[in-house]
């Protein structure tokens, strides 16, 4: 689980592109298999959504290990007596969570939650390999769009522009 999250951003695309390949990718294969109709040939970037849904999963896959991570110290760090008494005291698992586990979690919730915000907002290799924020800018973001601002149509200017307000 933590590879995802070991390896660099560039290299777990280049997989991703690899498993969702038409042709001779897995995901499209498993599909095929499982009787979801023959997506041997299915591009996945070729609709907005499907591009969109695909850079999206490949976000949350990268990112999924630092929350589990991160989750299960803040989940290592509440003593134990705490729990030993809600048992005591007759609490279900259901009462023990809401009153235990999640006061001691939250403000751990809240670091993870503001930080996968702020990367995410900052998402630009995986898009730019996978889709180059098409079809039809589907997947254009503000760094995709700041980067072909200036890069693509020579306007620097503009693209600083967005780069600053983003």
């Amino acid at each position: 689980m933590a590879a995802a999250w070991a390896l660099p951003n560039v290299a777990a695309t280049v997989v991703w592109q690899w498993l969702f390949q038409p042709g001779y990718g897995v995901v499209n294969w498993l599909l095929t298999q499982l009787g979801f109709g023959d997506l041997t040939q299915h591009d996945w970037t070729t609709t907005p959504l499907s591009a969109f849904t695909l850079v999206w999963l490949l976000v949350v896959w990268q990112s999924v290990p630092f929350v589990a991570l991160t989750l299960y110290a803040g989940l290592s760090q509440i003593p134990r007596s705490y729990y030993e008494a809600a048992a005591l005291d007759g609490a279900g698992a259901w009462r023990t969570h809401l009153t235990i586990t999640f006061p001691f979690l939250r403000p751990i919730l809240g670091l993870v939650t503001i930080l996968s915000i702020i990367w995410d907002f900052t998402v630009f290799n995986q898009i730019w390999i996978l889709t180059q924020g098409g079809p039809n800018q589907g997947t254009t973001t503000l760094g995709i769009w700041t980067f072909t601002r200036a890069f693509s149509r020579n306007d620097f200017g503009g693209g600083a522009a967005i780069a600053v307000v983003s």
